[in-house]
């Protein structure tokens, strides 16, 4: 199998949610570092316009979005598992509300003064202003949370979190599930890279379930460079999908020039041949000068697709 190559930055928490993917399932894995605003070059050749960060290269196939990162991180390393079968379906969807509404509370809440003075530690005055007008459209239409508001909600969702903790070592039993990544990757923000005070003070099993969840560790990194990982989608051939069944929604067949992005924020599209869709998941074929053909994968949860006019 080729390389998982990880394109991401340190202080992104999404990305922190795949690196302790990686290291509860023991992977190996080259690192990438990406900027943290655009332009990113090396990165959309690779995506064609996709802009989140992380995502997941193996060879000439680019795994958008951590949801599906992680089933083809399942795939790859089905042991163990994120799924546990006794609750593989709420562990999914705790992980999908962590993902988008404890996310965004918790970039609220950790962004309040005491906050920002670790987020942007050592980032000029005018690093941050070009960091705030990058993600401005980045965040679309979507409503701003004062931090007060969020210390509220912030409170109360970690109070729950205490709650289902009691008895138990992880959010859905004894062994970490999906749900458990989705969530930690907000507490280590607000824990580790916001470092608010006392953060967790007031729940003591959320704090001792945090440390479990860092003791997993990264996996084995080892760092490339964007250009080198150019190199490698360029020699490499995307994976076999003919085998795939085909789940046709949209009346589209397989070939149609279409336009995929996120339906919630960061909408850019990428546009492509559609080569996969599947029950959960699509793909489009595209050639880039740089990166040569490449697939790139998405969920179908949280993205839409819309077919090229010509």
């Amino acid at each position: 199998m080729a390389d998982l190559i990880l394109h991401h930055y340190q202080n992104s928490p999404f990305s922190q949610k795949v690196r302790s993917i990686l290291g509860y399932k023991k992977l190996a894995w080259k690192s990438v570092t990406v900027p943290n605003i655009m332009p990113k070059p090396d990165a959309v050749a690779l995506t064609g316009g996709y802009r989140r960060t992380p995502f997941l290269q193996v060879g000439a196939d680019i795994y958008c979005d951590t949801a599906l990162i992680a089933d083809v991180l399942e795939r790859i390393a089905p042991e163990p598992t994120l799924y546990p079968k006794d609750c593989e379906a709420l562990s999914r969807t705790l992980a999908q509300w962590a993902d988008f509404t404890l996310f965004w509370c918790g970039i609220a809440f950790s962004f309040q003064p005491a906050g920002m003075v670790n987020i942007m530690a050592g980032v000029s005055q005018e690093q941050v202003q070009a960091f705030a007008a990058d993600r401005a459209p980045f965040r679309a239409n979507l409503p701003r949370m004062h931090p007060a508001e969020a210390a509220g909600q912030m409170r109360e969702t970690m109070q729950r979190l205490e709650q289902i903790l009691a008895g138990t070592d992880f959010l859905c039993g004894a062994v970490p599930s999906i749900a458990d990544f989705s969530v930690y990757h907000s507490i280590w923000f607000m824990r580790d890279v916001a470092k608010l005070p006392g953060v967790l003070d007031a729940t003591p099993r959320l704090s001792a379930w945090a440390d479990r969840m860092a003791a997993l560790g990264n996996g084995e990194r080892s760092n490339i460079s964007s250009e080198e990982a150019l190199a490698i989608a360029r020699a490499s051939k995307a994976q076999d999908l003919s085998g795939r069944p085909f789940v046709d929604f949209h009346k589209l067949p397989l070939g149609s020039e279409v336009t995929i992005g996120a339906s919630d924020y960061g909408m850019e599209t990428v546009r492509g041949k559609l080569l996969l869709a599947d029950a959960n998941e699509w793909a489009l074929r595209r050639v880039d000068d740089r990166a040569g053909e490449v697939v790139v994968h998405f969920p179908r949860l949280g993205f839409q697709m819309k077919k090229v006019e010509t």
